[in-house]
């Protein structure tokens, strides 16, 4: 008998550890299926309900260390960043997960619901600001999609859309454990957490109905994946050869409508005073068509080397702008930008930045501050995570009030509202030199998330405070369950 227990016992745990992982697995990752992260910690917070510490423990490290498997192949890219990041992370939702535990047998319901996702979220904000990895690690990106949920980032930032994610299936496994030890609070944390649930999808879905702004500018992007191209090209005939390609193609881009051209990240080497000839190529293509265009450049400063994008408009002298967050250790060698770049427009206010520099809440909140209406953003991506790093921009124009304009070698091209609705994209490898052309919102608007910043994350970090000092000093009563 007792074997049979074993064994049964041990068929629920791998059961559970497959559940899990394939959730994560599915859910999560560079291309998630975005209902899936919903469920995803509910097999094993359930099991973790009426198991030993160290059976929810082994459970939960393993499930989710065996999800964080879709993300091996792009991180192993990276110098094996994988090893040195996902058995961390796994060890952190392990804790999670076993403060649930702690908290759901002493039945004090409130506080388990709320273990989990303090732990994650706090975690998340801990990463933004204090590594080069930023936000990109967040549970939110799994939910760019699910657009009326999404429109809570203009609220609490991508903070809040995590941290509800993970009350569903904490308040699912409370009530499952406790509904019939102790089923009215098993049933009031269900009823709450739907209820809030209902209320944060209604409020999206209100704000996606309002009707769009009246001013917009026509916006063209341009970026080439041809072999000769995907590098950076080097100074002298190289760049001035590719640069003249790119103008052509913006001419007849501007000659369609273009108000706005925008070419991607580091597309040639700029070595002073080389840069006097990149200048001549785009200024005098700026004062002949009236077009804004922003191109991408390595510039050589020497001693130093800036990731830049320089900004062409007519009738003014170019603009300049350095890329802030640089991407180890493929730029470690680069000296990062200080300042941000505006254009006040009769149409509003735009803004200027760099690929990876719209992975940071914190820059994207200072454009949105200054009012802007459209960030213009070269970029370069990886291919592979096209549709990932690709769309993280996404989220800073829900929760800072602008449009995206993002043009990415490797990527894709694309324009998106400060809704988050892909308003027109391609990928970049669609043609030789892939082109669009879209008509874009440039209006600020207001966010909640705008004026009190990372107000969540920090109650966030405040919720998990008071959950481990209970845990500490609140003697347990009599265990629910199993």
């Amino acid at each position: 008998m007792a074997f049979a227990r074993n064994l049964k016992r041990i068929l629920i745990a791998l059961l559970v550890i497959a559940a899990t992982a394939v959730l994560v697995y599915f859910g999560d990752g560079l291309n998630p299926v975005w209902p899936l992260m919903w469920f995803a910690p509910l097999p094993v917070l359930w099991f973790a309900a009426h198991s030993s510490w160290w059976e929810a423990a082994i459970a939960a490290y393993v499930a989710w260390l065996l999800g964080f498997l879709n993300m091996y192949h792009y991180f192993h890219l990276l110098d094996s960043l994988w090893f040195r990041v996902y058995p961390f992370v796994a060890l952190l939702v392990t804790i999670g997960v076993l403060l649930f535990r702690l908290m759901v047998r002493r039945r004090a319901a409130w506080n388990a619901l709320v273990a989990f996702p303090a732990v994650w979220v706090s975690f998340e904000y801990l990463l933004n600001r204090t590594t080069s990895g930023g936000t990109a690690g967040s549970l939110a990106y799994t939910q760019l999609h699910f657009l009326p949920f999404l429109q809570l980032a203009s609220i609490t930032g991508p903070w809040g859309m995590s941290f509800l994610m993970l009350l569903f299936p904490s308040a699912i496994a409370i009530w499952i454990h406790l509904r019939k030890s102790d089923p009215g609070p098993a049933r009031r944390v269900l009823v709450l957490t739907i209820a809030l649930l209902s209320a944060v999808l209604g409020f999206g879905a209100a704000r996606l109905s309002e009707p769009p702004p009246d001013h917009e500018a026509n916006v063209g992007l341009i970026a080439s994946d041809q072999s000769d191209n995907v590098d950076t090209a080097s100074a002298g005939p190289d760049a001035e050869r590719l640069l003249r390609a790119y103008a052509e193609v913006a001419q007849n881009l501007a000659a369609e409508g273009a108000q706005i051209l925008v070419l991607p990240e580091k597309i040639a080497v700029a070595a002073d005073p080389g840069t006097a000839s990149v200048d001549a190529i785009f200024q005098s293509l700026a004062e002949k068509t009236g077009a804004t265009i922003v191109v991408g450049l390595l510039h050589v400063v020497p001693p130093d080397k800036y990731n830049e994008a320089r900004v062409y408009t007519s009738g003014a002298a170019p603009l300049s702008y350095d890329k802030e967050h640089m991407l180890p250790p493929f730029e470690s060698n680069l000296k990062p930008g200080v300042t941000r770049t505006l254009l006040r427009k009769p149409s509003g206010t735009w803004g200027v930045a760099i690929c990876k520099d719209m992975d940071f809440t914190q820059l994207s909140r200072s454009y949105g501050q200054a009012d802007t209406g459209l960030m213009l953003v070269p970029a370069w991506d990886f291919n592979l995570d096209r549709s990932w790093h690709g769309h993280i921009a996404v989220m800073r124009g829900v929760e800072n009030g602008f449009s995206i304009v993002r043009v990415a070698k490797n990527g894709y091209l694309t324009v998106s509202d400060d809704r988050g609705r892909i308003v027109a994209e391609t990928r970049s490898d669609a043609a030789p030199f892939a082109t669009l052309i879209a008509a874009v919102p440039t209006v600020h608007d207001e966010t909640l998330y705008l004026k009190w910043g990372d107000w969540f994350a920090w109650l966030t970090v405040g919720i998990l405070a008071v959950s481990l000092l209970r845990a500490l000093f609140t003697r347990p009563e009599a265990s629910a369950g199993s």
